[in-house]
């Protein structure tokens, strides 16, 4: 096992992501199971349970994305709601945490901490928030309240939304319900559950209905990488998702992030964090590498490729050809987005249009391949015992606290991992062995609160 500068061994923190919306998942894949079907959720889960890992994630869109003015149909499209697939996989596991994204721009406050409560006294303390907020009109739309929230003011109410949750989940004392026969008392005080709550964003008051769930409070993830973002974690989260995949890159964020808690009055071990991180295993190096070239062939199609490329040059693309070469004439500069229901990924399209082009150029790369090249790659592409020490050296090294693993396939894509990379990462001392807590907080070594 390896050791890093005498510090003591960390452990290594596992989740597992059920792919989303969006070209990571390979639906088309003859592998491919249903991402509606209760069984391939549940399959998914108890992969992940098998493997000992820590929690399994749902994230969750409130609008289905357009572009070019209709449904964008070549990624997955529709899922069941998060909360009602996790209350449904506390049935069928017994020690994974079970998280799921919630917006809190959408939401109120009183429904969420309701719903969180409830998900973790039937989980029996397992249950975890990822707290997610939206400024678009498109999304809004759909809620009888509707339309836009300024950008500035996304991170204001999603961190009243948070705090007004909390006071909700503290009405109710851990020793409040007595259930006393004999006095025929069932609560202490005989008043639980009162709040009061005025604020920028929220005025309510009332009775909060929920017991003391077995966590006091669900565990609480952010996955932001704005500044305001990071302080967001660095104040109010339990994890953060990241998307710093190298060394130095993920160093710099761990620190910048877990640097900023002490202020909040926090210790830097009360916040883990993970990036989202894919992967690719193969008998050698060279297998896995071929097979990750054919994955993001896979995932990047023809269609997908031009539908990419216009997200950047905000114009439709349809009559260029996916092989051929990068457009002439530069992204047009306009307001009105191409794309509807997410936002938008490149700050200054025309600077990141000549990066492209000279990539393109240095290369000998056409559309396809150039999107290919530019979107992303397999965070970890190797053999089991390659990936396995890479993921130990980012934990050792302060570069994480674990990651996040995001399969290509669903509901199988996890087996290898778990059949070839946890029980090495258990030979090198840093990943459970079995269960010794009940609840998520305990998994991570954080306290109930």
């Amino acid at each position: 096992m390896t050791k890093f500068s005498g510090k003591p061994q960390k452990q290594v923190v596992l989740a597992a992501h059920f792919p989303g919306v969006n070209n990571t998942t390979v639906w088309s894949d003859p592998a491919a199971g249903s991402q509606i079907a209760f069984d391939s959720f549940r399959r998914f889960a108890q992969s992940a349970e098998r493997g000992k890992f820590d929690f399994f994630f749902l994230a969750e869109g409130l609008r289905l994305r357009e572009q070019r003015g209709r449904i964008h149909d070549l990624d997955v499209v529709g899922r069941p709601d998060a909360l009602t697939v996790l209350a449904g996989l506390a049935a069928v596991t017994t020690h994974l945490g079970l998280t799921g994204t919630v917006n809190a721009t959408f939401n109120e406050p009183y429904e969420l901490a309701r719903k969180l409560a409830s998900l973790d006294h039937l989980s029996g303390g397992r249950a975890g928030w990822n707290v997610v907020t939206s400024s678009d009109a498109f999304t809004g739309e759909n809620f009888r309240r509707g339309g836009y929230l300024d950008r500035a003011d996304r991170y204001t109410r999603a961190a009243e939304v948070l705090h007004t949750a909390r006071e909700l989940w503290d009405t109710w004392p851990a020793d409040e319900v007595t259930a006393d026969r004999a006095a025929g008392v069932f609560t202490r005080t005989g008043d639980p559950g009162h709040f009061v709550h005025s604020g920028q964003h929220i005025d309510i008051q009332g009775h909060f209905t929920v017991p003391r769930s077995p966590q006091g409070r669900p565990l609480i993830i952010q996955a932001g990488d704005s500044d305001p973002g990071r302080e967001f974690a660095a104040r109010d989260a339990d994890a953060i998702f990241s998307r710093h995949g190298t060394l130095e890159s993920g160093r710099a964020f761990y620190a910048d992030v877990k640097g900023r808690m002490a202020r909040h009055g926090r210790h830097p071990d009360q916040l883990k964090i993970l990036p989202a991180s894919t992967f690719v295993l193969g008998t050698s190096t060279e297998e896995a590498v071929e097979k990750a070239h054919h994955i993001r062939r896979q995932q990047v199609s023809p269609q997908t490729a031009i539908l990419l490329l216009e997200q950047l040059w905000n114009k439709d693309l349809s009559d260029h050809d996916p092989e051929g070469p990068l457009p002439v004439f530069d992204p047009v500069l306009d307001d009105d987005s191409i794309i509807k229901g997410r936002t938008r990924l490149f700050d200054d399209p025309l600077a990141t249009a000549r990066q492209w082009r000279d990539l393109a150029s240095e290369k000998g790369l056409g559309i396809r391949d150039l999107i290919i090249e530019v979107t992303g790659r397999q965070t970890f592409i190797g053999t089991p015992s390659s990936v396995a020490a890479t993921i130990d050296e980012f934990v050792q090294s302060d570069a994480a606290d674990g990651f996040i693993l995001v399969p290509h396939l669903v509901p199988g894509g996890l087996d290898e991992f778990v059949d070839g990379v946890v029980p090495l990462l258990q030979e090198r001392g840093v990943f459970r062995t079995d269960y010794t807590t009940t609840t998520l907080r305990g998994h991570l070594g954080l306290d109930h609160v």
